[in-house]
């Protein structure tokens, strides 16, 4: 790694990759308690190995463990935070999506939360590090995660029903421990997925938020501050990056809408360095909100490369769509990355594994064409 440049790097992705079949039959083997604990972790070593070859392969400087271990993308990095339990519910459907529903499993927060030192994903962290020939990236879900997927009713510790600015609080206090953590583990580049920024740009999403008596807006507001006070202290050689998105399971999707009214806070109130963006269909609107990136270091990351379909975009199309960024910001800050992972719960989406190959080998050929390194 102390040959390669820091990053940020031209040529990035967000994170989770499909699951081989071989973690798949495991984790079933495990559940039916055919294998143990310990012969689950060497198949997921042995996949994680795989997926780093991969990114490296097709020409990433930048590689993340696929989300290999992870069921879901979030749920899994919050049900062993302190003060959450996730409940299995029947007769019920989990999170809705656009043609599909997830498995109804729900997090609760039975007290007070915080960050513990012994996470699982810090070793998680370390094991990608230790395998790893170029930069090592873990993606965890954002504070506002903790927030937007808790319903009230299941909110069980009274302090925090009382007052929502005291959950808030304490989350970003937890996750400015889990800042500190990663780095000590050695993370110099770490990756909140916050797509609820996105979900509040939502019209439909926004009025379920004003029947439940809250105000999207300020709930945009406060999802910024909560980001900014988790990784305000980081040291001076560690990159916080940003995703977001409007939902990614099995290739379907919740939300829909411009990012025009969360698009201040996103820039100009996170504090974040690198924004992941999706952009590969007119659900996310156009690109106008990318005039209130300030001119300095930030670097935003369009997604014009999507992650449901097997399609795989044209080159030429991807440098008409950069010219165009080029005309409302300084393309100097901006790369490329798909729009979403390619796995955000084990299910995967709808494209195999060589589609997979082809849409990483094209966010590094697009970086290549625009900017003449990734």
């Amino acid at each position: 790694m102390s040959e390669l440049p820091r990053p940020p790097y031209r040529a990035d992705h967000v994170g989770s990759l499909l699951r081989p079949a071989s973690v798949k039959d495991a984790r079933q083997r495990f559940a039916d308690k055919k294998i143990s604990a310990e012969e689950l972790k060497a198949v997921e070593d042995e996949a994680i190995r795989g997926a780093v070859k991969l990114q490296q392969e097709a020409g990433l400087k930048v590689v993340t463990d696929g989300e290999i271990r992870r069921s879901f993308w979030h749920y899994d990095f919050m049900q062993d935070l302190v003060g959450f339990e996730f409940v299995e519910r029947e007769a019920v459907t989990g999170i809705h999506f656009k043609g599909a529903n997830t498995r109804p499993i729900f997090p609760t927060i039975t007290g007070p939360v915080d960050f513990p030192a012994d996470h699982p994903m810090l070793e998680h962290f370390k094991f990608l590090a230790s395998v790893a020939d170029v930069t090592p990236k873990i993606s965890i879900p954002g504070p506002s995660c903790c927030h937007f997927r808790v319903a009230k009713e299941d909110i069980g510790y009274q302090p925090y029903r009382d007052d929502l600015e005291l959950m808030l609080s304490d989350l970003a206090k937890a996750y400015g421990k889990a800042v500190k953590a990663f780095y000590d583990a050695g993370c110099r580049y770490l990756q909140m997925d916050d797509i609820y920024f996105a979900y509040l740009c939502d019209p439909n999403i926004r009025e379920q938020k004003k029947q439940e008596g809250l105000d999207p807006d300020w709930l945009i507001d406060r999802y910024a501050w909560m980001m900014h006070e988790a990784i305000k202290d980081r040291p001076a050689d560690m990159l916080i990056g940003m995703h977001m998105c409007r939902g990614n399971f099995k290739s379907t999707w919740v939300a829909e809408g411009a990012y025009d009214p969360a698009a201040d806070a996103i820039f100009n109130k996170t504090g974040v360095d690198l924004f992941f963006m999706e952009y590969d269909t007119d659900r996310a609107g156009g690109l106008e909100p990318l005039r209130l990136l300030p001119k300095g270091k930030q670097r935003v990351y369009p997604g014009f490369i999507t992650t449901k379909t097997a399609e795989l975009e044209s080159l030429d199309d991807l440098k008409r769509k950069f010219d165009a960024v080029s005309k409302i910001a300084d393309l100097d800050q901006f790369g490329i990355a798909p729009q979403c992972g390619f796995a955000s719960t084990e299910e995967g989406n709808a494209i195999t594994e060589d589609d997979q190959k082809r849409k990483l080998e094209l966010v590094v050929k697009t970086a290549d064409a625009i900017w003449g390194d990734a």
